[in-house]
């Protein structure tokens, strides 16, 4: 059987880490296949807030995310934090790919890769834009410092 393989990009500028809660566990007790999905989209808002960004408005055009891959490493429980890292991935005239790798905060361990295609909108028009070339730039010089957005957002 193939598998998915999600290959980390060398420079993952930005990192977050969220806790798991317990709507994010399933009935074997462990993290639900569907809730990294979801906490990989609070990660991904809080770069584009550090960045100064938001889903609708970055550099005067949207996102919206037109695919996703998982590639699941490891269980997860409730309480655990997990320390998501990401970086750009495959970029292109419209678009590119969020690549994030999820480690266990306490442990190390590997717990996920996921990457996501995004793709550049203009909500007022409905159709796909270019990339912003700042975008790129800024998400590529990102660089986090102790006090990260973590202190600004709740878990």
């Amino acid at each position: 059987m193939a598998r998915v393989q999600i290959d980390l990009p060398e420079n993952l500028p930005f990192e977050t880490v969220l806790d798991i809660r317990i709507g994010d566990i399933n009935y074997g007790n462990h993290m639900a296949n569907d809730a990294i999905l979801r906490l990989a989209h609070e990660a991904r808002l809080r770069l584009l807030k550090t960045l100064g960004y938001s889903e609708l408005d970055i550099e005067g055009v949207g996102i919206i995310m037109s695919d996703a891959a998982i590639s699941y490493r490891a269980e997860a429980f409730h309480g655990d934090r997990l320390r998501f890292r990401l970086g750009a991935g495959d970029s292109g005239r419209h678009g590119f790919d969020l690549v994030y790798h999820v480690v266990d905060d306490s442990s190390g361990r590997e717990v996920a890769r996921l990457k996501t295609g995004i793709v550049f909108y203009n909500y007022s028009t409905k159709k796909i834009a270019a990339m912003p070339e700042r975008f790129l730039e800024r998400l590529a010089d990102a660089k986090q410092e102790k006090e990260s957005i973590n202190a600004q957002l709740p878990h």
